[in-house]
């Protein structure tokens, strides 16, 4: 990938209201990054889904620590990085949805993971006691 030509990060704080500003900053980075109708949709989806998860399991509830959004906007398309500094978990463990069952029976758990990763081009997950919690999500615009 090229150098980025256009970087911003906002910290927000981990509740639920924060998710229409999140979705307000991805929807114009996304805009800046050229990237068509659809895969805007797809990563504004994963973000709103990947906070929520944040909040509902990294930090157990709302209003127990912030999360730090970073757009990068590339020529080939946009970079999003999420961190935290909740309970880290092994993404590996998590079990994709079964997609055949019916609604019903589905259990709870795995199917926004699942959803990230089906809505981005590039899923990517680091954990550091120091650092923090990092999610990065790629969204690479479709050649003209």
């Amino acid at each position: 990938m090229l150098a980025s030509y256009w970087m911003r990060t906002v910290t927000f704080p981990g509740r639920f209201e924060s998710l229409a500003q999140i979705s307000n900053l991805i929807v114009k980075q996304a805009k800046k990054a050229g990237l068509d109708e659809a895969a805007i949709y797809a990563v504004d989806l994963a973000v709103d889904e990947a906070v929520t998860n944040i909040i509902e399991h990294a930090y157990g509830g709302e209003g127990i620590g912030n999360i730090q959004c970073t757009c990068q906007v590339k020529e080939d398309g946009l970079i999003i990085t999420l961190r935290d500094f909740g309970q880290p978990f092994n993404p590996e463990k998590i079990p994709a949805p079964n997609l055949r069952a019916r609604l019903k029976d589905l259990k709870s758990g795995g199917a926004g993971l699942f959803l990230i990763r089906k809505m981005m081009d590039e899923v990517h997950f680091e954990f550091n006691p120091k650092t923090g919690n990092l999610l990065t999500m790629v969204k690479h615009k479709k050649p003209l």
